[in-house]
């Protein structure tokens, strides 16, 4: 690959997914699209750029974007978010929430699912808790690819065997030969949408919580704090923010303030007050829904 013919996937690469990708990553461009290159039948990494330049073809376009985009995950991953969904989120929300009665979650750059579904396992886990409450979780990525394998609520022993208790494996999935399935009840707790960050969250609607997790440090500064600013206008005013454990607001937003001895938790500035994540003056989630 040519200088020039790298500095234009980083620029494509930037423009279609925010993905910023340092001088030093060209090796790891070359190896996740030479496999590409042989299956479209390009031969080569140069016809493949060639073709994104002269433009018009948006299955390469998106086949492109996807290969670099990385879709790691597994169950409860890192535990720490979890366990502040449990014991600070829900409980503040469950007060705040009791004449409504409903829980909107989005999990962005949800991957393949396994982050959605642990939070699905922590509500039906404390369902005694919230009887008659609708909870709904949407989760979206930028590949359709890792969405299609969400959907379906499949994974391999080795993805099971990631971070998920055997007592909740045997509790909530059923065994299909080489593989284990997320019950059905699970699946239809959570609605999946293709959707890429760069683009407007107007349609989305509002939520409670979202996670948002390990995403923010593929970004420039610049699009960071779009993205948290707009994240903030999705939320109601005691909702909570999820970031992964090297991610920050600081330097890139005034809107959110860490929730105190809760890392990764973040919560609108003016309300973000005490390790509990206590709000004064709590409002109800209003307007916007899921889109079907």
């Amino acid at each position: 690959m040519t200088p020039s013919e790298f500095e234009f996937l980083k620029n494509f690469l930037k423009t279609r997914s925010g993905l910023v990708l340092s001088n030093d990553k060209q090796y790891l461009v070359e190896s996740r699209l030479q496999p590409i290159a042989r299956s479209t039948k390009l031969e080569t990494l140069s016809a493949v750029i060639q073709q994104l330049q002269r433009g018009g073809n948006r299955a390469l376009e998106n086949e492109v974007v996807e290969a670099m985009t990385t879709n790691e995950s597994f169950f409860f991953r890192d535990k720490t978010p979890f366990e502040h969904f449990k014991d600070t989120m829900l409980p503040s929300l469950l007060e705040s929430r009791a004449t409504r009665k409903q829980l909107k979650i989005w999990c962005a750059a949800a991957s393949t699912g396994q982050e959605p579904y642990s939070l699905a396992i922590c509500l039906k886990e404390d369902a005694a808790k919230m009887p008659g409450w609708r909870t709904r979780i949407l989760g979206t990525d930028l590949s359709q690819e890792v969405l299609e394998k969400a959907k379906t609520g499949l994974y391999s022993q080795f993805e099971v065997q990631r971070g998920l208790p055997i007592q909740l494996l045997l509790k909530y999935f059923e065994q299909k030969g080489d593989v284990w399935q997320i019950n059905p009840n699970m699946r239809a707790m959570i609605e999946w949408k293709k959707f890429n960050l760069l683009e407007s969250f107007t349609h989305l609607g509002e939520f409670d919580i979202i996670f948002c997790r390990n995403v923010l440090i593929y970004f420039d500064q610049a699009t960071k704090s779009e993205i948290l600013g707009r994240m903030a206008k999705s939320l109601p005013d005691d909702g909570f923010l999820v970031l992964g454990a090297a991610e920050t607001v600081v330097g890139l937003t005034d809107a959110f303030k860490p929730v105190s001895g809760k890392r990764g938790l973040f919560q609108k500035k003016q309300v973000a007050q005490s390790a509990t994540g206590a709000t004064s003056r709590p409002r109800l989630a209003v307007g916007g829904g899921f889109q079907r």
